[in-house]
């Protein structure tokens, strides 16, 4: 179980300064007050709610979400510190009840007898199970403990609702290039990053730790420190670190991308092939190949698409769909890419028609919500026995026998569900529909087709 608790004593002073000198140049950096934490204005900007209640002392429970390296635990540790309370941090991953229940104690011991209050801290409250969770909520209420929790997931799907309902909510983003660059300025001058040392970055290399890192702050420190210690000085004793250097201690670039990033991307590829942009289109195809997305769920997204949203209007979409999800699965990555860019620009720039789809959507609202329509006579089963009696399919015209088209009641209560808008393909198929409309009027007109209805 990783906690801890803040010592404001002498000795925790000194605790900290040993500790301080072996952690890593992201764990020293740590911002010491809010002012001088980087980024998440849209919260903490003067005004703002998290900022108010922060300033007030008047919260009882906070959960924080977002994707890692933006802050979290900093912020955490920095309202513990603006509201002088006591700091614990436990983890979601190996943490128990019987953790909480200790915890919890000792701040009813600390609240009796200093009137100090605790902050409970809960990383990767997400991997707490129900009860877990619930086990927190009486102290929650009672304010012995002021609970701060920490997930890089949806809390509205991972946190109990009990204890959402009973917390203020904020989502932390992905720092800016500029809280980034500002981050690094520091690092490089702080005496607890590298102001001890002559170190020269370049502004190509600045630009490119701060593009790179996604927004991730621990991760463009910990890139900036292996830039640092990897680099011998000069002979003017100067480490000199540029774009190739920071190129190199970055390696591959990681991207975040959890269930929600995953979700959100595959939401963001299925509308730009349907707004027929290729081009971002491929951008977020490159995205989920280079997260390690599953090249199958590509497929069959665009299997479904090739349906949903091309349709009629180009028939053959589903046919390059379905034979693009063959050939990944035969082909496997890393020449799979190859086929799937040819897949998504062949859909993203077909004409586009959802006619098929809507039609089935609207004809299945009027199944489930509108009395079903008896079938018309000259279209049921004439083989079974009741078929033979009531004399099924007598009245029945055969299309083929009557040029591939024949006059006759296809529904009890007909209605319009294929509406065409005569894009692509579908310009053919519009005019195909008129057509047999024109020679149904006709009929109806002359007193013809009504023999298939009884």
């Amino acid at each position: 179980m990783e906690q801890f608790e803040f010592d404001m004593g002498t000795g925790g002073a000194e605790r900290r300064k040993t500790r301080a000198f072996d952690a890593p140049l992201a764990a020293r950096m740590r911002p010491r007050s809010l002012e001088e934490y980087c980024g998440q204005k849209h919260i903490l900007a003067p005004g703002k709610l998290l900022r108010r209640a922060v300033d007030s002392g008047n919260f009882s429970s906070i959960i924080l979400s977002g994707p890692p390296g933006v802050g979290k635990t900093s912020l955490a540790e920095l309202i513990a510190l603006t509201t002088d309370a006591a700091f614990v941090r436990l983890s979601g991953v190996t943490s128990t009840v019987a953790d909480i229940r200790r915890e919890i104690t000792m701040a009813k011991e600390r609240r009796m007898n200093s009137g100090r209050r605790t902050i409970l801290f809960i990383d990767e409250i997400h991997r707490f199970n129900r009860a877990q969770q619930d086990s927190l909520l009486p102290d929650v209420e009672s304010g012995a403990v002021r609970l701060i929790g920490a997930t890089t997931f949806n809390p509205q799907f991972f946190v109990v609702g009990a204890l959402m309902s009973r917390s203020l909510n904020f989502q932390l983003e992905p720092l800016s290039e500029s809280d980034i660059k500002e981050l690094l300025s520091r690092a490089l001058t702080d005496p607890r990053g590298f102001g001890d040392r002559k170190v020269e970055i370049t502004p190509e290399a600045l630009d490119f730790l701060a593009e790179v890192c996604e927004g991730d702050a621990r991760r463009s420190l910990n890139a900036l420190e292996m830039a640092v210690v990897s680099t011998p000085p000069d002979a003017d004793g100067v480490i000199r670190v540029d774009r190739a250097v920071a190129e190199d201690s970055v390696q591959r670039k990681m991207i975040h991308y959890d269930d929600d990033a995953h979700y959100d991307t595959a939401s963001a590829f299925i509308k730009s092939m349907r707004g027929s942009d290729p081009d971002a289109a491929i951008y977020y195809l490159a995205k989920m190949l280079h997260a390690g997305e599953d090249i199958r769920f590509i497929a069959r997204r665009m299997v479904i698409f090739a349906s949903e949203d091309v349709g009629n209007a180009d028939p053959r979409a589903l046919e390059l769909a379905l034979s693009v999800m063959q050939a990944v699965d035969l082909i496997g990555l890393p020449e799979a890419r190859i086929i799937l860019a040819h897949g998504v620009t062949y859909l993203a720039t077909a004409p586009k028609s959802n006619a098929s789809y809507m039609a089935l959507e609207t004809a299945s609202g009027d199944v489930k919500n509108n009395r079903v329509q008896p079938i018309p006579y000259a279209l049921r089963d004439p083989n079974s026995a009741g078929g033979k009696a009531n004399r099924h399919g007598e009245d029945y015209i055969y299309p083929h026998s009557t040029g591939g088209f024949a006059v006759q009641d296809y529904m009890t209560v007909p209605k319009r569900y294929y509406k065409v808008a005569g894009v692509g393909y579908e310009a053919k198929i519009k005019e195909r529909m008129e057509y047999f409309e024109r020679i149904r009027r006709a009929a109806a007109d002359s007193g013809q087709g009504e023999g298939a209805r009884r």
